[in-house]
């Protein structure tokens, strides 16, 4: 069984910063995807960043200069989320496509942390 925890959400005031981590655990194999997506109220789930091995990191246009992907092992990915605004509002969730120890390829989700920018 694999799980995704994150962490680091929370309420902050426009032009403020945030830091998400994600940590994945159990049966895997390897990892090929790892990075953020969200989803505003009312709105469809959008990726925010995501990080494939051997590739640069993808960023949305409304973030890009303003969040940082990164992973610093295997299995832990992480989001500096710097100059933040209202619209940045929603609920984040760590993904990741990864390979288990039988060698299926599945996408796994996190439980979602809540991100709330205050003007």
């Amino acid at each position: 069984q694999v799980h995704l925890v994150e962490s680091g959400g929370g309420s902050v005031q426009a032009g403020g910063s945030l830091t998400l981590s994600c940590a994945v655990s159990g049966a895997i194999f390897s990892i090929n995807t790892m990075g953020w997506y969200r989803q505003a109220p009312g709105e469809v789930r959008e990726l925010v960043a995501q990080v494939t091995s051997g590739n640069s990191p993808k960023y949305a246009d409304s973030v890009r200069g303003r969040f940082t992907i990164s992973r610093d092992n295997a299995v832990s990915v992480y989001l500096r989320m710097n100059s933040l605004k209202p619209e940045d509002t929603a609920v984040y969730y760590c993904y990741s496509k990864l390979a288990d120890y039988g060698l299926v390829t599945n996408d796994y989700w996190g439980q979602g942390t809540q991100v709330t920018v205050s003007s």
